[in-house]
Parts: structure tokens; C-alpha cells; sequence
């Protein structure tokens, strides 16, 4: 039996994490995710006179600096973290983004199995083109991070995108192969116990106020994601 060099186990992994992120992307879920969107709210507002006054709270803004760079082992793990987040969650939005048009879509033009299949099947090949290039670039550990996320934002695992998208044949496969990198397709997100920096950074998003955490830790702007438009 042929063994697979170093170089041949990363490409592997790699695919792995294209295949589940891409069939992430592709692939209608129909289960509830867990992202909200914003909701719609009316101001206060109060008479004076003859005037109107609106009033509104501010939330707090957070001022931050270069802060030195710190050593040990968790202080390494959490640089770690933040970069591979900022490299990854944009792509997570993205797969949020697409699963609400496909499902849209879907139930707009109540399409059969066979055109619905057709439909998902091209948008497949338009999230290769689109993506593909740039997922290679992905180390093993933000791919992780990034079926992470993804079932954060769609609320389905990395197995199950596998298994309903392909079969259960290929999601077990890949599941024996994603073990050999210390990864399980199979656990879920979890933001109250071992995901809970990463649901940290996700609020830091949401507020605005990544960016400046990130500044603040490496003494630079993070990395810009190019996600095509049609994607936000």
C-alpha cells in the first residue's frame, strides 16, 4: 500500500476542507441558523417647543492600543486564533449568505428534484471558480476553524454537509481522514464551552470592533478577504 509524503497528507486535508466548505456553500440546508438579522426599531424621541428631538444610546466604544507582544503558550495560541479567524470568517459570511439565496430560490420557483439538483449543481461550479484558488491557500488549522464556523452560521456539521450533499459513504471517508489531523467533521459548535474565543471574536465582529483588537495584537490591519460582492 502506497503511503502518502507530508506534502501528499496537507493536500489531503485540503481537499478535505474544500469539499466540505464548497458543499457548505452549495448546498441548501434548510435548517435554522444561528446568526440573527438585525431587526427593525423605531427611535425615541421626545417634544421640546416646537421641536422633535430623537434620542438614541451609543454602545461604548473601545480605544485600543499596540500592546507588546506577549509570550507563552496560550498568548501564542490566542495570536493564532485571531489570525486564523480574520482569514476565515469572511467566508463563513459568505456560506450564510448563499444558503439564504439558494433557499430563496428553492421555494420561490418550487423547483422538482431534478431541476433543483441541476440548480445546485451549477451554483457548485460557480463557488469552485469563485473560491477554489483561494481556499487552497488555507492551512490545515484555519480549515478547521472554518468548518467551525460554518456550522456556526448554517447550524450544520461539516459531516452532515458531506453526508447530505454527496452520501454516507464519502462523509464517513472523509471523517476516517479528517481523524488522522486531529479533526472530527462529526463535532459540533459549541460557543458555551471549547468555541467560546471563538464566539468572543464573532461578537468583536458584529460590534466593529475586530479590527481594532486585531490592530492592537499584531500592529496591523487584518488581512482583506476578497469576497466577491454577490456573496455579502
Amino acid at each position: 500500500m502506497q503511503t502518502l509524503s507530508r506534502q501528499g497528507l496537507k493536500r489531503t486535508a485540503i481537499h478535505i476542507i474544500i469539499l466540505a466548505c464548497i458543499a457548505a456553500f452549495a448546498t441548501a440546508s434548510g435548517g435554522s441558523l444561528h446568526a440573527q438579522t438585525p431587526e427593525s426599531f423605531l427611535m425615541q424621541y421626545r417634544i421640546e417647543g416646537r421641536d422633535t428631538v430623537f434620542t438614541d444610546e451609543l454602545p461604548p466604544a473601545r480605544v485600543y492600543s499596540r500592546l507588546p507582544r506577549q509570550k507563552g503558550r496560550e498568548w501564542r495560541r490566542y495570536y493564532r486564533l485571531v489570525h486564523n479567524f480574520s482569514k476565515t470568517y469572511p467566508y463563513a459570511l459568505a456560506a450564510r449568505h448563499l444558503v439564504h439565496e439558494v433557499d430563496s430560490t428553492i421555494a420561490a420557483d418550487n423547483l422538482r428534484r431534478g431541476k433543483r439538483e441541476k440548480f445546485i449543481n451549477s451554483k457548485q461550479k460557480e463557488l469552485f471558480d469563485d473560491f477554489e484558488s483561494s481556499m487552497r491557500s488555507l492551512t490545515v488549522s484555519q480549515g478547521a476553524l472554518l468548518m467551525k464556523l460554518i456550522d456556526r452560521e448554517i447550524g450544520k456539521s461539516s459531516y452532515l454537509i458531506i453526508k447530505d450533499y454527496k452520501n454516507g459513504i464519502a462523509a464517513g471517508f472523509w471523517q476516517g481522514v479528517a481523524k488522522i489531523f486531529g479533526t472530527d467533521l462529526k463535532k459540533p459548535y459549541d460557543p458555551e464551552g471549547e468555541d467560546k474565543p471563538v464566539e468572543e471574536l464573532v461578537e468583536l465582529w458584529d460590534s466593529g470592533e475586530f479590527e481594532g483588537l486585531y490592530f492592537s495584537l499584531f500592529w496591523k490591519d487584518p488581512p482583506e478577504i476578497e469576497i466577491p460582492s454577490k456573496y455579502r
